[in-house]
């Protein structure tokens, strides 16, 4: 029971992080989570393990911590804001790929003691930091789309602009995170594990988005008092 209660623990921990980075930073931090997320992620997705009787790799909550920092900025500061969170992240992924793939071109000294395991796994790691990177691209750019999607058609529908924001946050992120599962692990692990192995990690990496996704909401509804909160702190400044 050890991994599912870490990754149990990890989800809202994590998105109170999110958060935390929010009230401190504003969007700003929000945009400094997604680099430290998008390159804690594509090193965690490395580990394979065993939790609620199905093999998934790790980084999946990670990866949605991202998902929830897209909606958030699009909710609070707009598309445009959420597109350039988007592109920093496709900008620290291809920055990381080039910088963690030059170490392995260094002669280690003869008393190193850590360029094997660092060879150990960033070695491995070129296929998919680049699956990473295009579906990361994908998926996010996707997200922020059907966000504002969801948002213009439940606005013109039912002539509401703040209503049905558990409907424009789940109906974008559940349907891009299936496709994130999908492409990343057959993107990413094709040829390496067996079809069976490929669809249990597909399946339980959906399941936790799910999880994720419909545990993001209530994240993204607090958002917006802290960005009202931070709105009336800069006008009582400014006056």
């Amino acid at each position: 029971m050890r991994n599912e209660i870490l990754l149990l623990i990890s989800v809202p921990v994590l998105f109170s992080m999110v958060l935390l980075w929010y009230r401190l930073f504003g969007s700003k931090g929000l945009i400094c989570w997604t680099v430290l997320a998008t390159i804690s992620a594509n090193i965690e997705v490395l580990i394979l393990v065993n939790a609620f009787g199905m093999s998934q790799t790790l980084g999946n909550i990670l990866f949605a911590s991202t998902f929830l920092v897209t909606d958030i900025i699009s909710e609070n500061h707009g598309k445009k804001e959420a597109d350039q969170a988007v592109n920093v992240g496709i900008m620290t992924s291809i920055c990381f790929i080039i910088i963690s793939q030059s170490w392995l071109l260094y002669q280690p000294n003869a008393e190193d003691w850590a360029f094997t395991s660092i060879q150990a796994v960033f070695s491995n790691t070129p296929r998919m930091m680049v699956t990473s990177l295009i579906v990361y691209a994908i998926t996010q750019r996707f997200d922020v789309w059907l966000y504002h999607k969801w948002w213009a058609f439940t606005e013109t529908r039912y002539n509401t602009k703040n209503g049905f924001l558990w409907l424009r946050n789940n109906g974008s992120t559940l349907a891009s995170q299936f496709l994130n599962t999908l492409l990343f692990t057959l993107g990413a692990f094709w040829g390496t594990y067996p079809m069976k192995t490929l669809i249990n990690i597909i399946i339980s990496s959906y399941i936790i988005f799910i999880f994720t996704s419909l545990l993001d909401t209530p994240f993204v509804y607090f958002s917006r008092r802290i960005a009202a909160r931070n709105a009336n702190a800069v006008k009582v400044s400014s006056n």
